[in-house]
């Protein structure tokens, strides 16, 4: 018994050891020189930690160099939607400390510092060089236990608290939250006990930070977590090796623990052998290497430019992209070049990822929770990692930094989160080839060129990768790709002639002793249409069969398109259905072409799984933004997140969907269109050990807008402008 006690004794020293050591190694300094800032490359455990334990191995350390690195110490904002400078936030802080709400006797933290954007049509009426209008910060803090927003006027220093909201829940979770929860159960002998008990090293331990979600209870009114971990022993994919049916519930506040469940001591831990990821650790000198380098050269550069950081301008686009924690990133102003006129045409506002919800379909103790919403719990932004050039982006993409900034107001950097490139992977942009029988001798073919906005977001296992992709036809493409790895499930089974048929698995046996589990993913956007100017319609363009009259026709049926406006908001909400066919179009029924049919663009739809959850289910009562595919709701600057602003615990009552249900007007008015990609995942062995990337994506697309075809003038490729590249001779 003594030397059980002792074992027990010196793994407790030893993991405290170890959160010490994490805490000086892991956690940003704070300057005294507030012009100084955190820079993620030089800090990168901390910033680049995946809300998990850091592993020993200092190869996993990540810090691809940053082609556009720039001086965000000196930076000044150009443009009344840049995003908040380096020392504009260090006056935010400033500020802040001698405020009365954050006295020195208060426990509190900065969960969001942002920009608050002007009036939208202060932003309309600015052109280059006007005066700025006045810069404002918005602030969402939690002091003493409560939630407070508040907006900081810069150039003023005044500090107004506005009302708390009444909605339940609680504000996105700060890094600093994520990073220490992970220690808590070390703090406690019964969790140390059980990881001994079950042959596993601490010092292998790799945990993550689990929203918790909300079941219909309340628990007083504490922000609480799980805590789930996995070993590291002989992997650096750590998460297909689970210690299933171990859950630490934790406060978030006092990181105190509060329960500890542990109903898997029967489950073996998946063995290691074929997980490594890395392609240092591939066997690859027995394959045959299938491809040779690529890469799409400019020999003249790329055609985009980049003005006061943030403008964007490429053939005949430009718009506002800058980096934002919780969306990631956001696209504004964008306006395109008529072909005709030469005069830049309003598109859209204002676009971005308002919210994601990922819930796990597998109700068992230990699993039931994970219905995740990575936006509003854990920040898009926050989770976006730096991108690796030459393999996430290609040669002449240019680099963008997030300026974001930690719970006791410190600013730091992300560096390369946003890449932009231009993109010609082959495909054609219009083509026409006469049949001889004609006579006439013409082949004409364009190539299709793009411009890309890409950021990817690690949340913890899963990769997501979104592109907004600009074409020269007007069209917009908005696509998310899923990789990275799955959360899978320890289980005892290595073969399926072991399970019962009447057991349910709640996924796939993937490989000994692991299940991937099924779940969906849900991606929301937030899409601000100014078509033309900000008073627009939605239209639903049905197509319904049509009968011929008797003697009429050989034909006995035909489609015709049905125009229906919507009038209100309930008009517009939207359930996709294969066979009742439509079109949806946002138009401005006050500008039309030469031959009278209003401007517009269409929502062209893609990734069109939908929830098939109980609507009186909790999580989906939280999510129920995804009842519909596509909502229009009017403007409003408060209602940007579809699961509301405090997302964390929430209760569902401030969401997209209750917001909806108040049916107001729309017609003829500034709307906004939001639209979900959604995604069933049933996993499959090529799934294991890590997910060949799939996507999906929709399309905003011009109906009516020009004209005639805008891309018609558009060159062709000539050889005389492309290099003649020679492979190498073989030695």
């Amino acid at each position: 018994m003594e030397g059980k006690s002792l074992l027990r004794f010196f793994f407790l020293i030893f993991g405290v050891t170890l959160l010490l050591l994490f805490t000086l190694l892991n956690f940003p300094y704070a300057p005294s020189d507030t012009a100084e800032l955190l820079d993620c490359t030089t800090y990168s455990p901390w910033c680049t930690s995946k809300n998990r334990i850091q592993s020993k191995n200092p190869q996993l350390i990540n810090n691809p160099p940053n082609p556009t690195r720039r001086r965000h110490s000196t930076a000044v904002p150009h443009h009344p939607l840049d995003p908040l400078t380096i020392q504009e936030i260090n006056k935010v802080r400033t500020i802040l400390q001698s405020h009365a709400l954050f006295n020195s006797t208060t426990s509190h933290a900065l969960h969001s510092l942002v920009l608050q954007e002007p009036d939208k049509q202060v932003v309309l009426t600015w052109q280059k060089g006007d005066p700025l209008p006045p810069r404002k910060a918005s602030v969402v803090a939690r002091v003493n236990g409560a939630s407070h927003e508040l907006t900081v006027n810069i150039n003023t220093r005044e500090v107004t608290v506005h009302h708390t909201r009444s909605s339940s829940g609680y504000p996105m979770m700060t890094m600093e939250d994520m990073n220490s929860v992970i220690w808590a159960p070390l703090a406690t002998s019964e969790f140390n006990r059980t990881i001994i008990e079950r042959g596993i090293d601490l010092s292998d331990l790799a945990c993550l930070p689990i929203s918790s979600g909300w079941f219909g209870k309340t628990k007083e009114q504490r922000r609480l977590i799980k805590v789930q971990c996995y070993t590291m022993k002989d992997t650096v994919n750590f998460y297909m090796r689970p210690i299933e049916g171990l859950t630490v519930l934790v406060d978030m506040d006092t990181k105190q623990v509060v329960e500890i469940s542990d109903q898997g001591k029967n489950i073996p831990i998946p063995e290691a052998a074929n997980t490594d990821y890395r392609f240092s650790a591939q066997n690859t000198h027995q394959y045959r290497i299938l491809l040779n380098p690529i890469s799409i050269e400019q020999p003249k550069g790329p055609s985009f430019t980049v003005e006061d950081e943030h403008l964007i301008k490429w053939a005949n686009w430009e718009f506002h992209l800058k980096a934002d924690p919780r969306a990631g990133v956001v696209i504004s102003r964008a306006t395109v070049q008529d072909p005709e006129t030469g005069k830049l045409r309003n598109v859209m506002y204002k676009g971005f990822t308002s919210e994601l919800f990922v819930p796990y379909m597998d109700p068992t103790d230990a699993w039931y929770f994970k219905t995740y919403m990575d936006a509003g719990e854990y920040g898009f932004g926050l989770q976006a990692m730096p991108l690796d050039p030459l393999n996430d982006c290609p040669r002449n993409a240019y680099y963008m930094d997030g300026v974001f900034v930690a719970a006791d107001g410190t600013p730091y950097v992300r560096s390369n989160m946003i890449c932009v490139f231009e993109r010609y992977a082959g495909d054609i942009g219009w083509r026409h080839s006469e049949s001889p029988i004609t006579g006439i001798e013409i082949r004409e073919v364009r190539p299709k060129v793009t411009l890309v906005v890409r950021m990817a977001a690690s949340v913890a296992n899963y990769d997501y990768i979104v592109d907004w992709e600009f074409q020269t036809d007007g069209l917009i493409k908005v696509k998310v790709g899923l990789s990275g790895i799955l959360m899978v499930k320890g289980t005892p089974y290595v073969n399926m002639n072991q399970v019962n048929q009447q057991e349910d698995l709640y996924g796939t046996l993937l490989s000994e002793n692991v299940i991937g589990v099924i779940h969906d993913h849900y991606v929301t956007f937030y899409l601000d249409m100014d078509v033309d100017g900000s008073d627009n319609s939605f239209v639903k363009v049905n197509l319904q069969t049509q009968q011929t009259s008797p003697g009429e026709s050989p034909r006995r049926s035909y489609l015709k398109a049905v125009r229906n406006v919507a009038k209100t908001e309930k008009d517009a909400q939207i359930k996709l259905k294969l066979y009742d066919p439509s079109e949806f179009h946002v138009i401005n029924p006050s500008k039309k072409t030469r031959v009278g049919n209003p401007v517009g663009y269409k929502v062209v739809p893609g990734g069109t799984a939908a929830s098939l959850l109980d609507l009186d289910d909790p999580p989906q009562k939280r999510g129920a933004f995804t009842n519909n595919q596509i909502w229009v709701t009017p403007y409003n600057q408060s209602e940007q997140w579809a699961g509301g602003l405090f997302v964390y615990q929430s209760h569902g009552d401030d969401t997209l969907a209750v917001w909806s249900e108040r049916d107001r007007a729309i017609e003829n008015e500034d709307i906004v269109l939001w639209y979900t990609l959604g995604f069933h995942h049933i996993p499959c062995q090529e799934d294991f050990p890590i997910m060949p990337t799939v996507s999906s994506s929709f399309d905003l697309k011009p109906v009516n807008f020009f004209e005639s075809n805008p891309i018609l003038r558009s060159p062709p490729n000539a050889e005389k402008d492309l290099p003649i590249c020679k492979a190498a001779a073989s030695a």
